[in-house]
């Protein structure tokens, strides 16, 4: 049933590409809605980079960032996934989609509800499957990631980054203080501790262990103080993984994809599709 309609993902960060990438290889038709200034710092595997660029590929999956609903169809029939610029979804109503997955991971609901679509799914902190949203992935690292809560809230969100090469919290730069930050090491960069790695304002970020600049936010991007803007991973010699979905963005997108599956064989659905006959964008 799925196939009759439009699936909706709020956010284009890695943990969202993730899902997009999945969905788009199952064979879903898929729209992407993001903010007008996106601050992903995986941005090599962030469709969000799209907004900036016009076009961002991960993994052969192509983004398109599209000015309104009507480049859709063309942006479909090529094999590319179309994203437009609107963080409260007021598109909608318009598009009336058979599913939609909030992939923002704000750590908070962003404002989405059950009366979205037939389906909707939460991922992580901020939704409780069966009250705002028919279902929630838990995104915590361990033993219940991309676990599918139909009825109850997954684990609250920890402040403590995952754990790589023995590093967790020291591996991860958040801004500290407010303004433009300039950019000396992207991804991709080998770094040395104590190494410069970008400038705000009058502050020098420094990397804090030795390793590969595996996340850096955008230069010239204006920052908040304590927002993330980068981390590194003590894996030196993987670069690939600058450039491939994280483990932990496939896990959650198996629980969405499963979720969705599970979810189109309720009779809500099928009464849904059945009285829509035609759309149009």
């Amino acid at each position: 049933m799925l196939n009759n309609g439009i699936v909706v993902v709020r956010g284009g960060g890695d943990i969202a590409t993730g899902t997009i990438c999945r969905l788009h290889h199952c064979g879903f038709k898929l729209l992407v809605l993001e903010t007008e200034n996106p601050t992903a710092i995986r941005r090599t595997v962030a469709m969000s980079e799209a907004i900036y660029e016009g076009r961002q590929t991960v993994e052969g999956v192509t983004a398109e960032r599209l000015a309104d609903l009507a480049g859709c169809a063309a942006c479909w029939t090529e094999g590319r996934v179309p994203l437009l610029v609107d963080p409260a979804a007021d598109c909608l109503p318009q598009i009336q989609p058979i599913a939609l997955i909030d992939a923002i991971l704000a750590k908070k609901n962003c404002g989405t509800s059950k009366n979205m679509a037939p389906i909707t799914i939460g991922l992580g902190p901020g939704f409780c499957g069966g009250k705002d949203v028919h279902a929630v992935i838990e995104t915590a690292r361990g033993h219940s990631l991309g676990r599918i809560i139909y009825s109850g809230c997954p684990l609250a969100n920890s402040g403590i980054p995952g754990r790589i090469g023995g590093y967790t919290a020291e591996r991860v730069l958040y801004a500290p203080e407010a303004g433009i930050i300039e950019v000396v090491k992207d991804i991709g960069s080998r770094v040395e501790k104590g190494e410069p790695l970008a400038y705000i304002g009058t502050s020098e970020l420094s990397a804090p262990i030795t390793g590969l600049v595996r996340g850096m936010i955008r230069h010239k991007s204006r920052v908040a103080k304590g927002l993330k803007i980068g981390d590194i991973d003590p894996r030196i010699d993987e670069v690939e993984n600058c450039h491939t979905i994280s483990d932990k963005a496939r896990c959650i997108s198996g629980g969405v994809l499963e979720a969705l599956l599970f979810l189109s064989k309720s009779e809500d659905l099928l009464n849904f599709v059945g009285k829509r006959s035609k759309r149009i964008l």
